[in-house]
C-alpha cells in the first residue's frame, strides 16, 4: 500500500475509497458523542420542565432550596427558612430535583 501510494497509484478505488473512512469516522463519533449528548440536554430540559412549588432543589453553584414560585424562566428559592432567606435565581440554574429523587427512593425500597 505504501508503495502504491508512492508511485502513485491510489489504492481502493480512488475517491470512494478516501470518502468511505471518513463517512465511517463522523458515524461513530455522531454514536458516541453527539448522540448521547442531545439525550443528556433532553432529559435535563424535561427535568426543568417539571420543576414545581415546593420542590427540594440545589442549583448549579451547590445551593440547597425549596422553590417558592416560578414565573417564566425566573425561580423563587427559600434557602434558609428561620431566617426567610430567598434567592431569584433562573431556572436554568437548577442541577437537581431532590423531591423527585426521595420519592423514588421510597420506591426502589
Amino acid at each position: 500500500m505504501i508503495v502504491a501510494l508512492l508511485q502513485g497509484q491510489a489504492p481502493g478505488g480512488g475517491l470512494l475509497g478516501l470518502i468511505f473512512p471518513f463517512v465511517l469516522v463522523i458515524g461513530i463519533m455522531w454514536l458516541l458523542l453527539i448522540r448521547p449528548q442531545r439525550k443528556r440536554e433532553r432529559q435535563r430540559q424535561e427535568m426543568l420542565e417539571r420543576v414545581g412549588k415546593n420542590d427540594k432543589v440545589v442549583t448549579v453553584g451547590g445551593i440547597y432550596g425549596t422553590v417558592r414560585w416560578i414565573k417564566g424562566d425566573e425561580v423563587m428559592l427559600l434557602v434558609d427558612e428561620s431566617s426567610n432567606t430567598k434567592l431569584r435565581m433562573s431556572r436554568s440554574a437548577i442541577s437537581r430535583i431532590l423531591t423527585e429523587e426521595k420519592e423514588e427512593g421510597e420506591l426502589s425500597d
